[in-house]
């Protein structure tokens, strides 16, 4: 008698990942097992009706894990570290939590002896090679199964299979393909498809519902969020959430990413992220006061790259961990408070405080006053500082004077 094969599925609860399971079960004959890795895009009870769900559609089995702490310690606090925007507009929130989930989805299947490995992505963008990259990585010994992307599926072919098969899928639910997670929420639809269209109002998962200015706080430790109006919290991941929960009813950290995928083509996306942006920005005004020039200048650099391997699914390459050992050694004074004004659709930093402000009046004020040195020790270092682009000028009107000659 032929053994059923196993499948870990990297399931979602949404179409894609709903096809796949009938598919698998029915077409193809696996025993499918469907694994949500949270990484804070779902409550208690969306995973209960989830993991109903999945049985519905004849999976083997459903299991849920929490990847948040690890999430967190492994990946999070580096983006805030290096204060990551893609393109300088996305906080990688969907780049981020992919490669987690993929990794978590190969380990499982190591775990439980399974012949093969799937995931719902299509042809088309970042995800499907996060997922193979970590699949093979972790696990080259298991088949890398992709329904959606071999048969080059639309939406609505999925919906009426799955409709065929019992199992009818509201497609008005379906017009936006919303991924939630604790570093934002990136929102697909036909408008970000176009070069000029935005997305309207009701695509956005959060709508606006405070209008009135408030200001907060946020401190920080080491470079992590640990506090918020003066409130500290056991674990920054729960500092995070409470930030969220305050910045959403104001409809902060709407934008579109336009960006380069790994396969090489442009994309958009909309996103909102009310909690990471902010985060960033705050961090990194601190910084701004705590870190020297020359320290701000290479984190910028060495994140940038932190950032693009990221995004590109190299997670797994031991230069990821160089970075992040330059990166936490950067954050030991990035300490003190920052001050923050939310508004309607956006936020304004206001300023900081620490012990550790290098904007220190013993020596001076900007543009008012000096403390710590003359005039006349100014005057004699910008005469040495001159000099290099005092020598390059004589030379090149020597240079000059010969060729008119």
């Amino acid at each position: 008698m032929t053994k059923t094969k196993k499948v870990v599925l990297a399931y979602s609860g949404g179409l894609d990942t709903s096809y796949c399971i009938k598919y698998l079960t029915d077409n193809q004959g696996f025993e499918v097992h469907a694994l949500t890795v949270n990484t804070g895009g779902f409550d208690d009870t969306e995973l209960k009706e989830m993991h109903q769900k999945a049985l519905a559609l004849g999976a083997q089995s459903f299991k849920a894990i929490n990847a948040l702490p690890d999430y967190y310690q492994s990946c999070i606090r580096f983006l805030i570290f290096g204060n990551i925007l893609r393109n300088n507009t996305y906080p990688l929130s969907v780049s981020a939590e992919r490669m987690f989930q993929a990794m978590e989805v190969a380990r499982y299947a190591n775990e439980i002896g399974a012949d093969a490995v799937a995931h719902g992505s299509t042809g088309a963008g970042n995800d499907q090679v996060r997922f193979d990259l970590a699949f093979s990585i972790m696990g080259p010994h298991l088949e890398i199964i992709t329904p959606i992307r071999d048969m080059q599926l639309s939406r609505q072919e999925e919906i009426d299979y799955l409709a065929k098969k019992g199992h009818p899928y509201d497609w008005a639910k379906a017009q936006y393909s919303i991924n939630k997670g604790i570093w934002g929420t990136s929102v697909g639809g036909t408008e970000p498809l176009t070069s000029h269209l935005p997305l309207p109002e009701e695509a956005y998962p959060s709508p606006l519902q405070n209008k009135n200015p408030e200001r907060r706080t946020l401190q920080f430790e080491s470079g992590e969020l640990v506090g918020l109006n003066g409130k500290t919290y056991p674990h920054p991941l729960e500092a995070i959430q409470a930030l969220e929960q305050t910045a959403v009813p104001y409809a902060i950290g709407r934008d579109i990413h336009v960006g380069d995928t790994i396969i090489g083509i442009k994309g958009r996306v909309g996103f909102e992220a009310p909690a990471s942006l902010i985060i960033i920005k705050a961090h990194h005004l601190l910084e701004k006061h705590t870190l020297t020039k020359w320290q701000q200048y290479w984190k910028e650099q060495l994140a940038n790259w932190y950032g693009m391997l990221l995004h590109e699914g190299q997670f797994l390459d031991p230069v990821m961990r160089n970075i992040e050992t330059f990166l936490t050694d950067t954050q030991d004074n990035v300490t003190g408070t920052v001050h923050v004004k939310l508004l309607p659709y956006r936020f304004e930093l206001e300023g900081i405080q620490s012990d550790y402000d290098l904007m220190n009046s013993a020596f001076g004020h900007y543009g008012e006053m000096n403390k710590g040195w003359s005039g006349e020790d100014v005057k004699g270092f910008t005469k040495i500082l001159a000099n290099q682009s005092k020598i390059h000028q004589l030379v090149q009107q020597s240079a000059q004077k010969d060729k008119v000659k």
